[in-house]
């Protein structure tokens, strides 16, 4: 008498949006996955603040809300920002507009994407609070399969697993496998400052008409202001400080202190923004002013940008992949990383539902890889090929926005295309996976 079908033990590395995506995707197609995740289980007090905004594309964010049933719950979530568009100079004159007529990218924040992908999660598919420290490679003598063991902590032990995704971002332990003579990102020329204005509209009404209900882009001398509407009547502001500096913020003394502090050094000097336009400046100003009185005991989100080398690679390896940032971490400088991660997420999904994957009478895991192999080599080529064309693109935006004249060089661009969809796309919030 056989036994049960063979199942084979997936696991997942990181809970951001292609990390839940993927578990969640595979968990529609009858297939069991652990997603572990280093930070604790958000409850609806910590999702409830203005996260930054993501625009998800109709192929690939778009597409992975409809394949997990979300679609409706997503037009539910949407409104708090428009596709209108601003290009202003740094002395606030206006360059370019537009009401996102031709756009098709609706905006939805980060907090509440994440709601929408966990709502819908099977109970205990999460590993809340299991940070890997480690992966390891080792093939079973018995099976001959490939395995990869993850080290979770002295409170979580070890987990051995026929597949890891590596879902766990820019610095990401599993890429290591893959990677291990060249793993880490190198720094992008720029850091940038993150704060939030809430209920903007009853307390500071003439930011409100500055910013509109969509994004603003201010640009020049190397250096940008972003804006986006948010939850809770907000504007989240990113300011880009150009440097060959990684660690500009210690330099200039603002490591670990507060957004007020960072606003002090930002606004007086003439090399950044001290000589901008006096709207411009007051938005940075109250933002840093609002972000510390929200935050009194924490630090500036200040930090300095990363990515990955346009168009590199991997030699493939047999029960192990990567997705999102982990993958091909680049500057939000095009609005792509988040897609390119759900994308990702969708196709890879696809390559373990395929019939002689998932549908095969497996006897073990060696055979089970067998089967899954070339399909994760065709994943993995196509996902690169795809971040390749996305991160060059991000690149040549990065040195357009952070040009001397980048103010009219974005509106050339964006005017170029007629409004629809341009690539030159404002900061995703707080990082891709």
């Amino acid at each position: 008498m056989s036994g049960p079908p063979f199942q084979p033990r997936i696991a997942i590395v990181g809970g951001g949006p292609a990390g839940l995506a993927l578990g969640l995707l595979l968990h529609h197609r009858g297939i069991p996955a652990t997603v572990y995740e280093r930070r604790n289980k958000p409850t609806a007090e910590s999702l409830a603040p203005p996260s930054g905004m993501l625009d998800l594309h109709a192929e690939s964010g778009q597409a992975v809300l409809r394949e997990c049933g979300l679609w409706d719950a997503f037009q539910a979530a949407l409104g708090d920002c428009s596709e209108a568009t601003r290009v202003l100079d740094s002395r606030g004159a206006i360059l370019y507009t537009d009401e996102g007529e031709l756009a098709s990218r609706p905006e939805i924040p980060r907090n509440a994407l994440t709601q929408l992908l966990l709502q819908e999660m099977p109970p205990n598919t999460v590993r809340w609070g299991h940070r890997v420290t480690a992966a390891e490679t080792s093939r079973n003598a018995a099976t001959g399969a490939v395995e990869i063991t993850l080290t979770l902590g002295p409170e979580h032990g070890r987990a051995t697993h026929d597949l890891v995704v590596g879902a766990d971002g820019a610095w990401s332990r599993v890429r290591s496998l893959l990677l291990p003579d060249a793993a880490a990102p190198a720094y992008s020329g720029a850091n940038m400052l993150t704060a939030t204005v809430r209920h903007a509209s009853a307390n500071y009404p003439h930011l409100v008409e500055l910013c509109g209900s969509g994004t603003v882009m201010a640009l020049g001398g190397g250096h940008v202001i972003t804006t986006h509407r948010g939850p809770q009547d907000s504007i989240c502001v990113y300011a880009a400080v150009r440097t060959p500096d990684e660690h500009w913020a210690a330099t200039r003394g603002l490591a670990g202190t507060t957004a007020a502090e960072v606003k002090d050094v930002l606004l007086a000097d003439v090399g950044l923004f001290g000589a901008w336009s006096a709207p411009l400046r007051e938005l940075v100003g109250v933002a840093c002013d609002e972000e510390t009185r929200d935050n009194a005991d924490g630090a500036a989100d200040l930090k300095p940008l990363y990515m990955l080398p346009v168009g590199h690679n991997w030699a493939h390896r047999v029960a192990v992949t990567l997705l999102g940032d982990a993958a091909h971490l680049m500057t939000p400088w095009a609005g792509e990383g988040v897609n390119l991660a759900l994308w990702d997420a969708l196709d890879l999904a696809g390559a373990l539902s395929d019939e002689a994957v998932s549908g095969g009478n497996h006897a073990g895991a060696a055979e089970w890889q067998a089967a899954l192999d070339p399909r994760l080599r065709e994943f993995e080529e196509a996902m690169l090929r795809r971040a390749a064309e996305k991160a060059e693109l991000t690149a040549r935006n990065k040195d357009l926005m952070l040009s001397e004249n980048g103010a009219q060089a974005l509106a050339d661009l964006f005017s170029s295309f007629g409004g629809a969809a341009p690539p030159g796309a404002p900061p995703e919030g707080e990082g891709s996976n």
